[in-house]
């Protein structure tokens, strides 16, 4: 049983003994609209797989095997992105798929959850190719594929380019037909919204932020008296300076660390941070601004020499990439892949509090191991939900052709993001599970209520 499937058969055994959650079932029928719950949300509605056939530009012809899982669309059309990376494969397509189901019922979006992925390394084709590739998708795929029926957007490996080849596809096998939201992530020009870039980011230090600090600031008194680990651990960081490292410094981890670095509400200190190639690490805080400036000049990679960190000015020390999880920081950001944490480094881990801006980056085990030990941790289905929540500001504007300005964007998002944790925070810091079993019981109470209420467990 996959790490997902696992929490939410937990999930609906917690509420399978809440008589005051769905108090119409009752004894037998109860217990077999629970297991058919159980049968629904831990299986997804379709998985479609292709090989596409792809010409490369020396004449060569290749088939590359790629996916769409669509799990749920319970709550509207099925919403997730499509990743590029040579990792890519049916079971962790399906997981994503299912964690985007969960993820757009805990933050109250009309979305379904969905997910794509293609088995290659983009680095190793041309521009050219990946155009081919992009378009080969939208064909193979395009019967399920539509503004009400399966909306994608950009994922590891791909951005607001890949997304835009992607919409001019669609509208082309189209013609006459709306098109503007079959893709969200575009880039401003072909429809996209403003601040959807930033959003994953923005929303990954909102969520830390707004827990460690405007929560705080307004229950002080009501945690000191909660006889909870993760009060303890959150209490214990308040007002005080935090050391940070972030894991991955694409798109999401530099637009988080870019937010610590300057935030005015927490007293931060982004001691490490690391890509796929290195880790740079100064224990009096790098100069964030000036290494966001070099990835952007330098295809998204840190500086790899100290003639490249003289010569750009920039004070740090390269360390080996995997160190980073194993520092004596305050706080890690997870922004690279799933599975980074697991048994065999668990417990070398001496972060206290652990922000997933990835998607699944701690296994269920690790899981579990830090829960134990107090160590907070802000789960993927409620730290990073701001891009989709973006997408879905991306979606509304594009059937309204009406746009919102950046700061319109911001103040939506965070509304949302706060609403979500107002719910979630209280029943967490009151109750004996970690914050993920929360959100999911959260999910997993609004999609069983709108599927009985649909008839659905029958």
């Amino acid at each position: 049983m996959s790490e997902e499937n696992s929490i939410i058969e937990q999930s609906l055994t917690a509420l399978l003994e809440d008589k005051s959650f769905l108090p119409d079932l009752k004894a037998q029928t109860r217990e077999q609209a629970f297991k058919s719950l159980v049968a629904i949300l831990s299986t997804p509605n379709h998985i479609h797989k292709s090989f596409l056939r792809v010409a490369l530009e020396d004449g060569t012809i290749v088939r590359i095997p790629s996916f769409r899982v669509q799990h749920n669309d319970t709550l509207g059309p099925y919403k997730g992105g499509i990743r590029f990376h040579e990792s890519v494969n049916e079971g962790e397509v399906a997981n994503l798929a299912r964690l985007m189901t969960l993820k757009n019922a805990l933050h109250e979006l009309p979305f379904g959850g969905g997910k794509g992925g293609v088995i290659i390394d983009p680095r190793e084709y041309s521009v050219k190719e990946l155009n081919l590739i992009c378009k080969k998708y939208v064909q193979y795929f395009n019967d399920i594929l539509g503004p009400d029926k399966d909306i994608p957007a950009p994922d590891a490996g791909t951005g607001e380019r890949e997304m835009d080849w992607m919409m001019a596809e669609y509208k082309n096998i189209h013609p006459g037909m709306p098109y503007r939201g079959s893709f969200t992530g575009k880039s401003i020009i072909n429809g996209g919204s403003l601040g959807r870039k930033e959003a994953t980011g923005k929303g990954v230090y909102f969520a830390f932020k707004y827990l460690l600090h405007d929560f705080m600031n307004n229950n002080e008194k009501w945690l000191k008296n909660q006889d909870n680990l993760f009060a303890k651990t959150a209490l214990s960081k308040k007002d005080k300076k935090l050391n940070i490292a972030v894991q991955g410094f694409g798109n999401l981890g530099a637009v988080a660390a870019r937010e610590a670095f300057k935030s005015n509400e927490l007293q931060i200190n982004v001691v490490a941070v690391s890509d796929r190639n290195v880790m740079l690490y100064n224990s009096d805080g790098l100069d964030i601004p000036a290494l966001v400036k070099y990835a952007e000049k330098n295809q998204g990679d840190l500086p790899r020499t100290d003639e490249a960190l003289a010569q750009h000015e920039i004070k740090a020390v390269i360390k080996e990439r995997d160190e980073l999880l194993e520092l004596d920081v305050d706080m890690l950001i997870m922004a690279a892949l799933e599975n980074q944490i697991h048994e065999d480094n668990m417990e070398k881990i001496k972060a206290e509090i652990i922000v997933e801006g990835a998607n699944a980056p701690i296994t269920e085990k690790a899981d579990e191991y830090l829960s134990d030990k107090g160590v907070l941790v802000i789960p993927d289905i409620l730290a990073n939900a701001g891009g989709v929540i973006v997408s879905y500001l991306e979606w509304i504007q594009g059937r309204e052709t009406q746009f919102y300005k950046e700061e319109e964007i911001y103040k939506l998002l965070f509304d949302k993001m706060q609403n979500t944790m107002d719910t979630i925070l209280p029943q967490f810091f009151g109750d004996p599970f970690p914050l993920r079993q929360n959100c999911y019981i959260h999910s997993v109470m609004k999609l069983s209520t709108v599927l009985f209420r649909q008839g659905k467990l029958y």
